[in-house]
């Protein structure tokens, strides 16, 4: 009897690894809740340090200042 109780709980403790394995793989593939948690990230970030975010915007709106400049004035 013991062998059997041993392999039931050894069954049961596979099955909750299983249903642990297999929440985890749908959190990581829920689209919805991994930009949710990217956009909370982003805006802690922003609030410990908003400098680099500024700089990263300023240096992007340049860029793109400076490609549509370049795609009006070029000699083509």
């Amino acid at each position: 009897m013991s062998d059997t109780t041993e392999l039931q709980a050894k069954a049961a403790a596979s099955r909750a690894e299983l249903t642990a394995t297999l929440d985890a793989i749908e959190d990581k593939f829920n689209i919805p809740k991994q930009s949710k948690l990217m956009v909370e990230r982003a805006q802690a970030s922003y609030e410990r340090n908003p400098v680099p975010w500024i700089i990263g915007a300023t240096a992007a709106s340049i860029v793109v200042v400076g490609l549509v400049a370049w795609a009006i004035f070029s000699d083509d």
